[in-house]
């Protein structure tokens, strides 16, 4: 665990892929924190990473959003938080010339918690909300470039993620339904 003044990231299983959580201070007025800070987050990562797009989603229990990712010349990595009700945000390693190809972790993120996650490019990510609604907000490092789309079938029985459906059918879109099985998609190497 590695900390940069007013933020504390922490590895996951996936050691690219890190947890990140900025320092909230609350009273009985409710709460304040820094939510993003490029100075604090490239000192943290000792890296230095630019967003060029933020997206927000608001999404109903059981909606399921994933594996996405985009390929180089236009690799994205994502800084993502939940902001109202929770999800169950997961990354997926797509470099075929990683030890870890085809691995994946799982992280809760909620709007009480005010964890964020780094998924750095290389790796798919998706999410379920776990909640009656969920707004969740991404930052990307990269443009979106549809000709450089990825994606990995959500239940891919090779990666094996253990989604909290708790018996839910997951709503997906018809694309991320037609999405390959990792030994069929376009990956890195």
């Amino acid at each position: 665990m590695s900390t940069a003044s007013l933020l504390t990231v922490t590895p996951t299983a996936l050691p690219e892929v890190l947890i990140v959580e900025p320092k909230v201070f609350g009273d009985a007025r409710g709460f304040f924190t820094e939510s993003w800070n490029e100075a604090r987050f490239n000192a943290a990562l000792g890296q230095d990473i630019h967003f060029v797009q933020d997206n927000h989603s608001r999404s109903s229990r059981g909606v399921l959003r994933g594996l996405h990712y985009q390929l180089d010349p236009h690799a994205q990595g994502k800084l993502v938080r939940c902001t109202s009700g929770a999800v169950f945000d997961v990354a997926v390693d797509v470099r075929r010339a990683s030890p870890n190809f085809g691995k994946w972790v799982g992280v809760e993120l909620t709007a009480d918690n005010h964890r964020q996650l780094w998924i750095p490019p290389g790796f798919a990510h998706g999410f379920v909300v776990i909640s009656e609604t969920a707004d969740f907000l991404y930052k990307t490092s990269g443009r979106y470039a549809p000709e450089c789309e990825g994606a990995v079938r959500w239940d891919d029985p090779t990666i094996g993620i253990q989604w909290p459906l708790d018996g839910i059918t997951p709503q997906l879109s018809a694309k991320d339904l037609a999405a390959p099985l990792l030994a069929d998609a376009k990956t890195f190497a």
